[in-house]
């Protein structure tokens, strides 16, 4: 039995809120992956900025078109917007 009870995020059950394993897993193996492909110069840091800022825009435009901008969308367009940042701290200045 899962514990349905609202943690104060808008409504959501405490259950929602929990990290995806699965999830979890993929960002940080896309993200290692992104890193890797700008270190063996396959993309630019830019180019990588850019996949990354598209990924927030998409999940943007799957919420709105969904009708709805649930804790879930906010949460993976947050984890994409801190992968953003990571990678502009490697843009030549």
């Amino acid at each position: 039995m899962t514990d349905e009870k609202s943690d104060g995020n808008a409504g959501v059950p405490f259950t929602a809120m929990q990290p995806d394993a699965h999830g979890q897993a993929a960002m940080l193996l896309i993200e290692s992956l992104i890193h890797s492909l700008v270190a063996r110069s396959v993309i630019s840091v830019t180019d990588a900025v850019e996949i990354v800022e598209v990924a927030a825009e998409v999940s943007r435009d799957m919420g709105e078109d969904l009708g709805k901008t649930d804790a879930m969308v906010e949460r993976s367009i947050m984890l994409l917007e801190n992968i953003s940042k990571s990678l502009r701290l490697d843009l030549p200045r």
